[in-house]
């Protein structure tokens, strides 16, 4: 899995399958990714942009999400996730993030 930060920089990380994205970031010490509710996604401080290329196998976001995506985010792009709500699968082997430059 690879993070991508504002400035360009990647951080690859070794993501374990039952995973949420957000934990795999906070567990590698990604910056950007602050996941202050611990995954349970009632803050959007682990908005990202799923790359287009994965954006059909990490699948839309719930009512929930939508909701939070909406209210919580600077900059909402139609790939726009909540980090906590991506299950790692082994079908997602390379998926790309961007990590906006501002969390709420």
């Amino acid at each position: 899995m690879i993070y991508v930060d504002a400035e360009g920089r990647e951080y690859a990380v070794d993501a374990v399958v039952g995973e949420s994205v957000m934990a795999m970031a906070v567990k590698n010490g990604v910056p950007g990714i602050v996941g202050e509710c611990g995954g349970n996604a009632s803050c959007a401080t682990c908005h990202v942009w799923v790359r287009e290329e994965y954006a059909r196998l990490v699948g839309s976001p719930g009512d929930l999400e939508e909701d939070l995506l909406d209210l919580g985010v600077s900059e909402r792009r139609p790939t726009s996730r909540l980090s906590c709500q991506i299950a790692v699968a082994s079908d997602l082997d390379g998926l790309t993030v961007d990590i906006p430059p501002d969390q709420p």
